[in-house]
């Protein structure tokens, strides 16, 4: 039953092709001019600039993630006050900030290398952009935020070594991320290899702080390069750095697209190119590559139309385009050779169409169903990625079997009248395959069709008839299982998450700052913020103290935390105040009335929101520790919030929410797994709801599906090995790899179970025949469309060019091994169709001619379109 119902499906639509082909050759002007009126949505580009979507936070963070959530209840609770406090910003703040370490690594804290910090700090304050730092600082009780070691040294060089300073606390401020690459001796500083300032501003002013922060940038790019006789090294970084290097990434792979389309014509050519000057198909090749252009052109133009947004990873977008057009194009090529050169133009490419419309239609479908699929995704950048890529791939299929289709019939009108494929002027018919310039024409005279390629008869007399012996199927086997080992091996080693530094360019300012900031300052981590939104807690109620205070103990016991370092608590203080005499917090009435007079004295008037005599919401802040990696970013963020959720399971429940500026960026591993996992099903199960509905033969299907899964394990496993981590910029190129592992062993699939041949080694050759070079053409056209990328000084293009090769190579690689061996086992694997044939003598070769002429001319006849 399940075989009747993939024929049905296949044999009417490889008739459809067949029909679509011969109208083509009909008209391949008609279908070579209306690809090009619809490419004029190319001019949605003017647009471009409007559409462009950089924002770091909305590309690169999950869409509604909790930290989102809980930082819009920081900001309703604790608006910006006009008394500045780092420790209390609901977002990053805007800042400058420097990094300055000792120039062969040496102990900073010296009169030398500190009287170059203070010039250079007096620099910065005294830079004018039209306004100074003065005017535009962020101010506590009307001073600017100034730096506390500086303070600490009273801005005097000398007194860095006379002074005894301990660590990380001195007396009450905080040094930890002032201070890095410390040695102690019982808390007291011995020596440090870093010193970090910032310098923030009043983030209202935003015009003037824009030009104070070019400032900044221009006045420390001029001190690194001519400060020779500087005694340290300045690292510098302001708060709208990384997002400015983040917009450049662009500009560094734009030379490289028209390096891509040269390579790729290059080859195309070249791997198309015969001796004959007539069968050659050199124009063929050339605007094969052209189909795929025009596919990216029309497509991007249109949903830019639409008001799409278009993200940085879409730019790789159209490097896969020209892959997959140009794969598409290879496969038609193939069956266009493997037609009767004397037949009509339009009955060859009627046979083309049929032959390879239901493969690439395939291969097209599992590729945009992969990349809707990845719409699913929590993050814009794969979002915008995956519908431009999936939109321009069906513009890709439509122009190859349009456009591309009217321009193999036109060469096949040159082919036909003997015409050289440069002069169109017509050469003397080739006797033999010995083509030149000035002939041309041969065919084999005994199948009528154009002499094999080279690289066909080997894959045909020796690849194929090799791979098919017993040994060399166990050896197949053997390799693939130690692909397999090595690939889960990998899996177990991946890194997750984006870090921020690889969304700027190599050689950035911006990787520079982020490299110190890891090597010094990774000993302590974010100040996280406790924030106890129930309004209706009972602050004065002991029992309802007593959960807090244990709450807040499991937060101070995590293994991230640091227990040597209070938590900076109101309540503690409050209580502490309580102690005077006549007061009594333990009574609503007087620890409401007390309050407002202690918050205004205390300086914590910030953390707690107090207003028509109720407590709405209150915070406190744990300091963490030991954050040096994104694993140890994940694992705080998991323990914060887990020791979060257990503490509204205390009777009275503390209902609190944990919250950070940084958990914004550390939200996308608490998606990316699971998202990824999520997509890789979705999109495996459809591929083989696809191959069941296509291949006519539900067993091979699921041959198509195991290929999927292999390759997604191979690249999966292998790019941690590469250094690649798991983000959602690698998650879009596992997208990818679905789609692509669908191509290869679709491809070779179909081939097998059409096959007409009896047995299943000769099933395999001949779908080896047929396709190898096809695969191989493929893979390289596609590998050289991205290997430009290797060359870009982005992280985000050099990750699309690591997991598009690992894709292609191994998908290459099932295509061309492991599944025609994989399918030799599968004895059954025939096509209904060939099942139900009656078996006839075996024909001499003039007569095996003229029965497939005679069927073929019997088939033809009844379509009244074609003659």
């Amino acid at each position: 039953m399940a075989k009747c119902k993939t024929d049905c499906i296949e044999k009417p639509l490889s008739l459809v092709f067949e029909k679509l082909g011969c109208v083509v050759g009909r008209h391949p002007y008609v279908f070579l001019l209306l690809p090009l009126f619809v490419a004029a949505l190319g001019a949605g580009f003017i647009f471009l600039h409007e559409r462009e979507a950089n924002d770091i936070e909305d590309q690169f963070t999950p869409i509604n993630g909790p930290a989102k959530l809980e930082r819009a209840i920081v900001v309703e609770h604790f608006p910006q006050s006009e008394e500045f406090s780092q420790l209390r910003l609901a977002s990053e703040g805007t800042y400058a900030s420097l990094i300055i370490t000792g120039l062969q690594g040496e102990n900073i804290l010296n009169e030398a290398a500190f009287s170059n910090i203070i010039d250079l700090d007096r620099q910065v304050k005294n830079m004018s952009t039209g306004n100074t730092f003065e005017k535009l600082c962020a101010k506590s009780k009307g001073r600017c935020m100034s730096n506390a070691i500086l303070d600490i040294i009273n801005y005097s060089a000398t007194k860095i070594v006379s002074l005894d300073i301990t660590y990380p606390m001195n007396n009450g401020t905080f040094l930890g991320t002032t201070i890095g690459g410390v040695k102690l001796d019982n808390s007291k500083l011995i020596s440090a290899k870093a010193v970090r300032l910032f310098y923030f501003l009043d983030e209202k002013k935003t015009v003037e702080n824009s030009d104070w922060i070019d400032g900044f940038l221009k006045l420390l790019s001029n001190y690194t390069e001519q400060k020779i006789s500087s005694k340290v090294h300045v690292s510098y970084f302001t708060s709208v750095s990384r997002q400015n290097e983040f917009e450049t990434n662009s500009d560094s792979i734009i030379p490289l697209f028209s390096v891509t389309y040269f390579l790729a014509i290059t080859i195309s050519i070249m791997s198309c190119s015969r001796l004959d000057c007539v069968r050659t198909k050199v124009w063929v090749a050339t605007f094969g590559v052209v189909s795929a252009g025009l596919a990216v052109l029309a497509s991007f133009g249109l949903l830019q139309f639409c008001g799409m947004p278009f993200a940085i990873t879409v730019a790789s977008s159209p490097f896969l385009i020209l892959g997959i057009g140009v794969d598409d194009m290879f496969i038609m090529i193939s069956c266009w050779q493997k037609t009767e050169v004397n037949k009509a133009v339009e009955i060859r490419l009627a046979e083309t169409y049929k032959e390879a419309g239901v493969s690439i239609t395939i291969t097209t479908l599992t590729d945009v169903l992969a990349f809707y699929i990845g719409l699913m995704t929590p993050f814009r950048s794969v979002q915008s990625f995956c519908m431009y890529t999936s939109t321009a791939l069906l513009f890709c299929y439509i122009f190859n079997i349009t456009f591309f289709g009217a321009c193999l019939a036109l060469n096949g009108r040159r082919e036909k009248g003997n015409r050289h494929w440069l002069t169109c002027m017509k050469v003397p018919e080739a006797t033999g395959d010995d083509g030149g310039c000035c002939v041309g024409g041969a065919y084999d005279k005994n199948t009528l069709k154009e002499f094999e390629m080279p690289v066909d008869l080997f894959f045909k007399n020796y690849y194929g008839p090799f791979l098919t012996r017993v040994w060399v199927k166990t050896l197949v086997c053997l390799i693939y299982a130690g692909y397999l080992a090595v690939s889960i091996y990998g899996c177990f080693q991946m890194q997750e998450g984006l870090d921020l530094k690889h969304l700027a360019t190599d050689g950035s300012y911006v990787g520079s700052y982020y490299d110190k900031e890891d090597e010094f300052f990774s000993a302590f981590g974010p100040n996280v913020m406790l924030v106890i939104k129930d309004k209706e807690f009972q602050y004065w109620n002991l029992t309802a103290r007593e959960s807090l205070d244990l709450c807040l103990e499991s937060f101070q016991n995590l293994t991230v935390a640091d227990s040597g370092i209070s938590p900076v608590s109101w309540l503690n203080e409050y209580m502490k105040f309580g102690q005077n005499p006549g007061i009594s917090l333990n009574n609503e009435a007087q620890f409401k009335s007390n309050l407002t007079v202690f918050l205004n004295q205390s300086g914590f008037s910030q953390d707690v929101n107090f207003t028509n005599n109720q407590i709405h919401a209150s915070r406190m802040f744990i300091q963490t520790v030991n954050i040096r990696t994104a694993i140890d970013e994940k694992n705080m963020l998991d323990a914060f919030r887990e020791t979060a959720e257990n503490c509204g399971n205390l009777q009275p429940p503390v209902d609190l929410i944990v919250y950070h500026p940084a958990f914004i960026y550390f939200d996308q591993y608490a998606v990316i797994i699971s998202n990824t996992i999520q997509n890789l099903v979705v999109a495996t199960c459809a591929m083989l709801v696809i191959s069941l509905l296509l291949i006519p033969n539900p067993l091979c299907s699921l041959w198509v599906t195991f290929a999927i899964a292999s390759v997604i394990v191979g690249v999966a496993g292998f790019m941690a090995l590469w250094d690649v981590s798991l983000d959602s910029v690698s998650m879009i190129n596992l997208v990818i790899c679905i789609g692509f592992s669908v191509d290869f062993s679709a491809h070779i699939s179909y081939a097998f179970v059409s096959s007409e041949k009896s047995s299943a080694n000769e099933k395999a050759v001949d779908a080896i025949n047929k396709l190898g070079y096809p695969i191989i053409q493929g893979a390289v056209s596609t590998i050289a469309g991205v290997v430009v990328l290797a060359a870009a000084k982005s992280y985000i293009f050099r990750t699309f060019f690591k997991i598009m090769f690992l894709v292609i190579l191994f998908g290459a690689v099932h295509g061309i091994a492991f599944i025609p061996v994989f399918l030799t086992f599968l004895c059954t694997c025939r096509s209904s169709r060939e099942k139900n044939k009656p078996t006839l003598p075996e024909p001499s070769d003039k007569t095996e001619q003229r029965v497939k002429a005679v069927v073929i001319q019997n088939v033809w006849c009844s379509d009244p379109d074609c003659p």
